[in-house]
């Protein structure tokens, strides 16, 4: 289907709510899930279960139609059932379910690494390395950077996120509910606080903030860890589950430069802005950054378990046989769904929408900031974009409870938005790049009419 055909404005709605929500089968759902499930893993607010999916709807288990701003956190770009994807999955799973790739390869591997070679934002000779999640990315790129270097330290930024597993947590921001008594953790992590623009002084312009900020990082590699300690700074290009906060492009640049002075490996976390998501291919590509280890995960495969870590031949090959690896890191049939959601984001042109979405989502939050006086921001690059809700705009507060009426309400009319933001206070957009612009024109009205509700 074309572009222009399948963004045709002209439709009937998506959305149909046909029971009460949750639904019976849901409720009935539910309560299994309480019963089996720990506490600990995050119970939906909205309580529905869903059976399947097509495009950017989602079905529940009682036949109500919802509409995906969520897309998995952001794992959906392609869509959910994209054909090219589950394609090449039903002849995959055909010939080859498993085997692990380091002791019966296989060629998908090869031919996935091949292609992420040739799409990643890094200059020169490449290699790729398979996993499983991008918490999984994370640790093996930090492996990588300090068996090259042979130095202990890690730079991470504040308000990142980079996943649940020990090292990754340790470079993690949000205290709550992700590090909650689980430490101790990692040593040898230093975090240095990215310049929040919404925040600055009032008096301060926006130029001489930034510039505060990248001489601020300069001190801090001087006051707080030597520069010659550190095997790698892990940055997101724009900060995911820490409420899409978008680094100024000169700090970037300047921690390209600052890395390349001191011999500090740069790691992009591409995890949540990867495969199309903010108008290019990867976040890094116009944003300044140079890095020398890419690590993706979530929409590189649709959905499916897996994830890479893509570099810089010497870095690559700097580790010792047996040092990188997994049982099921790289799995045959996960790599066949990331060759189609690839083929499919290039064949559609996904990172092209992308930008028509952000542009129409862009617009309107930019009016939700205009007539609601507890939206303090809008904010975000292509079709990744946030809400910032507050109780006062002269203090700033985060207003976590006024965000949950908003979630819970859109749920209830049929459409499904997620929060972030190290208070639960900003609304963000992670819908599949193929949703029509009938279908984003729909969930941009519930969303608005949820926001009126609780004016």
């Amino acid at each position: 289907m074309s572009l222009d055909s399948r963004h045709e404005a002209a439709a009937p709605p998506a959305i149909r709510i046909r029971t009460e929500l949750p639904g019976p089968k849901s409720r009935a759902l539910l309560a299994e899930r309480r019963r089996w499930v720990p506490a600990g893993v995050s119970e939906a607010r909205h309580g529905v279960f869903f059976e399947r999916a097509e495009g950017a709807r989602l079905t529940d288990v009682d036949g109500n139609v919802f509409l995906d701003f969520a897309g998995g956190i952001g794992c959906l770009n392609a869509g959910h059932g994209a054909p090219r994807v589950l394609a090449r999955v039903r002849e995959q799973l055909e010939r080859l379910q498993h085997a692990c790739f380091m002791v019966a390869p296989y060629e998908p591997y090869v031919a996935l690494a091949r292609k992420l070679c040739g799409i990643a934002p890094i200059a020169g000779e490449t290699r790729a390395a398979l996993f499983n999640s991008g918490a999984e990315a994370v640790e093996n790129a930090v492996k990588i950077a300090r068996r090259a270097t042979g130095r202990p330290a890690v730079l991470a930024f504040d308000p990142g996120f980079h996943g649940r597993t020990l090292l990754a947590l340790s470079l993690t921001s949000k205290t709550t509910p992700y590090r909650d008594g689980f430490g101790p953790f990692a040593p040898e992590v230093y975090r240095f606080p990215l310049p929040d623009l919404l925040r600055r002084p009032r008096e301060m312009p926006e130029e001489a903030f930034v510039a505060r900020g990248v001489a601020d990082l300069s001190r801090f590699l001087s006051s707080n860890v030597n520069p010659s300690s550190i095997a790698c700074a892990v940055i997101e290009p724009v900060m995911g589950e820490g409420g899409f906060i978008v680094p100024p492009k000169a700090l970037l640049i300047e921690l390209s430069r600052l890395c390349r002075q001191h011999g500090i490996v740069l790691v992009a976390d591409e995890i949540q802005t990867g495969f199309g998501r903010t108008g290019a291919m990867f976040a890094s590509e116009g944003a300044g950054l140079e890095p020398d280890l890419v690590c993706m995960a979530k929409s590189l495969s649709n959905g499916f378990p897996l994830s890479a870590v893509v570099g810089r031949a010497a870095l690559m090959d700097a580790v010792q046989p047996g040092g990188l690896g997994g049982t099921f890191g790289g799995n045959p049939v996960a790599c066949a769904a990331a060759l189609g959601a690839i083929e499919t984001l290039e064949q559609e042109n996904l990172p092209r929408r992308a930008q028509e979405i952000g542009a129409v989502v862009g617009a309107r939050f930019a009016g939700f900031v205009e007539r609601f006086p507890f939206v303090a921001d809008a904010r975000g690059v292509g079709a990744m974009r946030a809400l910032e809700l507050v109780t006062d705009r002269a203090t700033l507060a985060p207003d976590k409870a006024r965000t949950e009426r908003v979630l819970s309400l859109a749920a209830s009319r049929g459409l499904l938005v997620l929060s972030a933001g190290l208070h639960g206070n900003v609304l963000r957009t992670l819908m599949p790049l193929v949703m029509s612009d009938a279908e984003l024109a729909e969930g941009l009205a519930v969303l608005e009419a949820c926001l009126a509700e609780v004016a």
